[in-house]
């Protein structure tokens, strides 16, 4: 993610690129990008396109209503409710298992917000 530190009207591009995992996410995948501001707001929840690896970048604009501090970027896929670090795909099968989200399904980075 960069910059590290931003204000408001400032632009931040979060991106990722294609997981090792090969989680074929299909060819209308999403990944939902929120910031939780300094005060525990969510100034920033949507959605932008995702390859079928899981690679995105998408550029926000700081809001002006964004609390000053440390607040947290976080980019999940859309719709997914899992990622299976050994590269086999959980959605097929219909196992009924209770699945976790693991490390490659979320990733939050520090963002400071300046005035």
């Amino acid at each position: 993610m960069a910059p590290p530190s931003a204000r408001a009207g400032d632009p931040v591009t979060v991106q990722a690129p294609d997981a090792d995992c090969n989680p074929r996410y299909g060819k209308d995948a999403r990944i939902q990008v929120t910031l939780t501001d300094a005060a525990g707001i969510k100034v920033i929840n949507t959605t932008a396109p995702m390859t079928d690896g899981g690679a995105f970048t998408y550029t926000f604009v700081v809001p002006a209503t964004a609390a000053a501090g440390p607040a947290a970027v976080e980019a999940v896929p859309y719709g997914v409710d899992w990622c299976d670090d050994t590269g086999r795909n959980n959605r097929a099968g219909g196992t009924g298992t209770t699945l976790e989200r693991t490390s490659c399904a979320a990733r939050t980075e520090p963002l400071t917000i300046i005035r």
